[in-house]
């Protein structure tokens, strides 16, 4: 299975990011055609072969059309402009605020995330590259309206509207497309020290967003004594994203390996991401399909009223797990019980642990790592004699597999057409079968 390991020693942004993948084979000029499908203007992206602290690697840029206005301490800008910020690759950051004071750049002024959403949802891009590029924005968004006490929606603020962050995200998941959709694997997340500059003064490393963006995933951050930021929101939220499994290689052949050079020269490591571009040795399958590693959390319960294991089952679900289910058992002295399980993520498993313990009358979980093996599925909508139906795919070897409306828009049709929903879904089902293939 074709990986992608991003050793990020010296931290993350989404420049040094693309410049990686730029480095790794990823062609500039499709790239820029397919962040044009956006629609985006006010800027242009310049790529240079440089050398930082001797090692050679791609530099990626986003210029603003109106580089040299005025200086603006409430936005996060991961490049290297001509009013650049001081930030921890040249720029300072105000991504921690809401729309207010020190905005000076016309095109970033009252964009938000659903703004942004809609744009994304209205280009030309591929549906892998809408629903990547909208996951990773919504996990800033939320980021952002935490920290001010406000719904994702409502947050006006750079770190979402700014040109630079649409093109570095939208570009990030472009870039993964052209790599075949790699699965990705990082080093530990290293961040520096210091203070970041924000419109009402100065913050510590690690920021509230970057903060917010890797605890909300249960992405463990350990500092160093670099006196400078190393991962910036965007960064984290790519992490978050993107990334299955953090820690050391396994078992990773390299067939290719990038450098994404960053602006500022540190004084402990070289400002370079390191992105490795190879097979794991356990992926031999013949088959494409993909595979990922999930935590499996059990408890044996006689002693839960149907009620309180009924609320569990939903708010697990709310929070987040993969999969909850109950399944009858017969336990000691014969009395009759249920075996509760849960399906998470494994950096997930001591959340749902918690959650197991303390919403049941469990005394103890049982926790399993165990591998999967998914079809490669993506989101497409087609068109029925009803109306547009979203429908999730699943294909291996490149054939189609499986088909799946989604329910409620079925739902919401039949009620419209005042049909059984039944013919909704096999209307849908035709149409995938049509349309797909």
């Amino acid at each position: 299975m074709k990986t992608l390991y991003l050793d990020i020693f010296s931290g993350i942004s989404g420049d040094m990011f693309l410049g990686a993948m730029v480095d790794l084979g990823v062609d500039v000029t499709t790239l820029k055609q397919e962040i044009a499908k956006l629609r985006v203007e006010g800027y242009h992206i310049t790529t240079a072969r440089r050398q930082k602290s001797n090692i050679e690697g791609i530099k990626f840029d986003v210029h603003l059309v109106d580089e040299g206005a005025d200086s603006c301490d409430n936005a996060e800008h991961d490049h290297d402009h001509s009013h650049s910020h001081g930030h921890d690759h040249g720029h300072s950051h105000g991504h921690e605020h809401s729309h207010g004071a020190g905005q000076s750049h016309d095109h970033d002024l009252n964009r938000n995330y659903t703004q942004i959403k809609k744009l994304i949802l209205e280009s030309r891009l591929s549906d892998w590259v809408k629903q990547k590029s909208i996951a990773v924005f919504h996990r800033v968004a939320v980021a952002e309206g935490k920290v001010h006490g406000m719904k994702p929606e409502e947050v006006h603020f750079h770190e979402v509207g700014a040109v630079d962050s649409i093109v570095d995200i939208v570009g990030a998941c472009i870039a993964l497309e052209q790599l075949g959709k790699p699965r990705v694997f990082a080093a530990n997340v290293v961040e520096g020290t210091g203070w970041v500059n924000c419109a009402h003064g100065r913050f510590p490393v690690p920021t509230t967003a970057t903060l917010e963006i890797l605890g909300a995933r249960g992405i463990a951050v350990t500092q160093c004594e670099e006196p400078h930021e190393l991962v910036t929101p965007t960064g984290a939220a790519l992490l978050a994203e993107f990334v299955e499994q953090f820690g050391l290689m396994q078992n990773l052949v390299a067939t290719r390996i990038g450098y994404g050079l960053g602006t500022r020269d540190n004084q402990t490591r070289p400002n370079v991401l390191r992105a490795v571009l190879g097979t794991a040795n356990e992926a031999t399958s013949a088959h494409d399909w993909e595979t990922d590693t999930i935590a499996v959390l059990e408890t044996n319960l006689d002693d839960i009223p149907a009620e309180v294991l009924g609320n569990f089952v939903e708010k697990a679900l709310a929070s987040g797990a993969l999969d909850v289910f109950h399944t009858p058992i017969q336990m000691k002295k014969n009395r009759p019980g249920v075996l509760l399980t849960v399906l998470c993520t494994r950096e997930e498993a001591d959340r749902f642990s918690h959650l197991m313990l303390t919403e049941t009358s469990a005394f103890g979980i049982r926790r399993s790592l165990v591998e999967r093996r998914k079809l490669r599925r993506e989101t497409i909508t087609v068109t029925t004699p009803y109306g547009p139906v979203e429908i999730k795919v699943g294909r291996l070897d490149g054939k189609l597999i499986q088909r799946a409306p989604e329910y409620e828009a079925c739902k919401r049709l039949a009620f419209a057409a005042n049909v059984p929903v039944k013919e909704i879904i096999a209307a849908a089902q035709a149409a995938a079968l049509s349309q797909i293939l």
